[in-house]
């Protein structure tokens, strides 16, 4: 595993010990920031499921200003710190072990808003849905943010999830990668009201 792109470029990165975690492999991870940037001129991430860091690390390597990791595992958040030092990105990262959707209160009552958010949770969690609604709950998108969701290529999500309209679905062998994009409509209302 390593950096694909951007300023970390080449720089290897660990796994999570175990098989506890299924890190994206670099196929994937190139077909979802072809899909999505390929590079970014600021803007914040949060990787919710972070395992390795992998995707926020990427992320933040292509120009993304600041991330913010989170895992339930300590051995995960471990990895994502000595990957963000071995990357030299952690003066960019905040990383904290807690439970999504406990995290997503916590970032909410900071008033945080994220620009990018990245979904890959065990293929085993089909809660998607929810998840990306207690983020509208808690306004933790930004008026044009676009949500990843990397799944079990059998579940399958809806073309609209809350206002965020489904703009890209792929499937690479058992993983899918369903991206979300929040819905100009949506935002222009709100800049109205």
């Amino acid at each position: 595993m390593r950096v694909i792109s951007g300023s970390a470029r080449g720089r290897p990165l660990k796994a999570v010990p175990g098989m506890g975690t299924r890190p994206t492999t670099d196929k994937v991870k190139e077909a979802i920031f072809s899909m999505i940037g390929p590079y970014f001129a600021g803007g914040s991430a949060l990787d919710l499921f972070a395992g390795t860091g992998g995707l926020g690390i990427e992320a933040l390597s292509r120009g993304i200003e600041s991330a913010v990791f989170v895992d339930a595992d300590k051995r995960s958040v471990d990895v994502v710190r000595a990957n963000l030092q071995a990357a030299r990105l952690e003066q960019q990262a905040e990383v904290y072990r807690n439970d999504a959707v406990r995290a997503l209160k916590v970032l909410g009552k900071r008033e945080t808003r994220f620009d990018l958010v990245f979904l890959d949770p065990p293929y085993k969690m089909t809660a998607i849905p929810e998840l990306i609604g207690t983020m509208l709950e808690m306004e933790l998108l930004a008026e044009k943010a676009t949500v990843v969701v990397e799944h079990d290529a059998a579940n399958a999500f809806g073309e609209r999830i809350g206002d965020l309209d489904r703009i890209k679905h792929t499937d690479y062998g058992e993983t899918a990668i369903s991206i979300y994009r929040r819905s100009v409509r949506q935002a222009d209302e709100e800049m109205e009201a």
